[in-house]
């Protein structure tokens, strides 16, 4: 077998050239038995038609990388000698390779020189006119039907290698949408958690004098918060493994009131001094519940890294048809550093978030040295698939 599969290997490589030398041989074959047909002897037309004969034949050597001209070597030597296989094996391989004017043109010089060779107004030239269209038509119709066969192949293989490409085109993307949505879901669920032990960290490390019950508290905190960051995120690992929603909508649950202030107590337990003002309702659209829920987690989470010292004000108020404010304001830090360094992604998510559900983002610096982070999100009277058209507002970013 292995044999087998190297001799069609060798023959796929060698058969264009073999087939050159096989038909110029033919060539060759029938012009010496044509040139010798004579009865009184070798004269000089057998010497001319073996000569152009000859030349005609060689030149099909070069058929494929010279069609047209082995094709007008061929006509010329119908012309002068009748030798006819040499052109049909040169119109066969043009109509291979193209069918258009040029194709059409030699075949009506090769019918051409096939009348001309066969004398005028006798006996043999009205049966050339009229069997001429079919013998020089074969051959054309075979080399036309050969290469349309050739191309319509040609175009499978590069409508399949198109489609291949496509496909994994179409995968790499999905891939790279699907590390994207993995990362956002795990910035949202961690980043918070870790800026709360960071915090709680802090405190101790500004602060190393506090008694033992005020390290012993902290660090309950420390332990408690890292737990749940861990359970967070063997919760969001497992539904990434086997969601199959929308955008991910069964990736986090929808958060009500008393979610978002519970959030805010995790924030003042770290030692942040936040005030709230929450009113939202229990019926609240899923996603328009989680998007409220991820911009007050991202706006804590912000403050925790850039501005722990900060006062913060947290406001979500709104209702069906009006639609949800939600607003996070924080006033100038007293600490200049940062306490954790920032991705950047944030709020980049955060504003996809927002503008996914039809709503708006406004983020940046207040009057007073401070941040702030305003979103409007539509509640409308109808169905939770309504929307409205989405409108951004890019201010600077965090």
């Amino acid at each position: 077998m292995r044999r087998l599969r190297r001799w069609i290997a060798w023959w796929r490589t060698h058969a264009p050239r073999i087939r050159d030398f096989l038909y110029m041989f033919f060539g060759l074959l029938t012009i010496v038995a044509q040139a010798s047909t004579g009865a009184a002897g070798w004269g000089v037309k057998d010497s001319v038609t073996l000569v152009a004969g000859v030349i005609a034949s060689v030149a099909l050597l070069w058929r494929r990388r010279f069609p047209v001209t082995v094709t007008v070597i061929g006509v010329i030597a119908m012309a002068v000698s009748g030798i006819f296989v040499p052109l049909g094996l040169a119109l066969l391989t043009l109509a291979i390779r193209r069918r258009d004017i040029v194709l059409a043109v030699l075949t009506f010089l090769g019918y051409i020189a096939l009348v001309f060779n066969s004398g005028l107004f006798d006996e043999a030239f009205w049966v050339s006119v009229f069997t001429g269209p079919f013998l020089i038509g074969t051959w054309v119709a075979i080399g036309a039907f050969v290469g349309a066969r050739r191309d319509l192949v040609a175009s499978w293989q590069d409508r399949a290698e198109r489609a291949e490409a496509e496909r994994e085109l179409r995968a790499e993307q999905a891939r790279l949408g699907e590390r994207a949505r993995i990362a956002q879901e795990m910035h949202d669920v961690l980043a918070h958690k870790v800026s709360l032990i960071a915090l709680h960290a802090g405190g101790l490390e500004v602060n190393p004098a506090v008694g033992p019950e005020k390290i012993e508290g902290s660090a309950r905190l420390i332990r408690l918060t890292a737990r749940q960051a861990m359970e967070d995120l063997r919760e969001v690992l497992g539904v990434l493994r086997t969601d199959t929603s929308v955008a991910g909508a069964d990736l986090a649950p929808v958060p009500h009131a008393a979610d978002l202030e519970q959030l805010v107590a995790e924030s003042r337990a770290a030692g942040v001094s936040v005030t709230s003002d929450i009113t939202l309702a229990d019926d609240v659209p899923q996603s328009i519940g989680r998007t409220i829920y991820r911009i007050v987690q991202e706006s804590l989470t912000n403050v925790h890294k850039h501005a722990r010292g900060a006062s913060t004000e947290v406001l979500v108020t709104g209702g069906r048809g009006e639609g949800v404010t939600v607003r996070v304001t924080n006033l100038r830090p007293v600490a200049a550093d940062s306490l954790l360094p920032g991705a950047g992604a944030g709020l980049v998510g955060l504003r996809e978030r927002v503008v996914l559900v039809g709503g708006r983002l406004e983020t940046g610096p207040t009057s007073s040295g401070g941040w702030r982070v305003e979103g409007w999100l539509p509640w409308t009277t109808g169905r939770e698939s309504e929307t409205v058209e989405p409108v951004t507002v890019d201010e600077g970013e965090r």
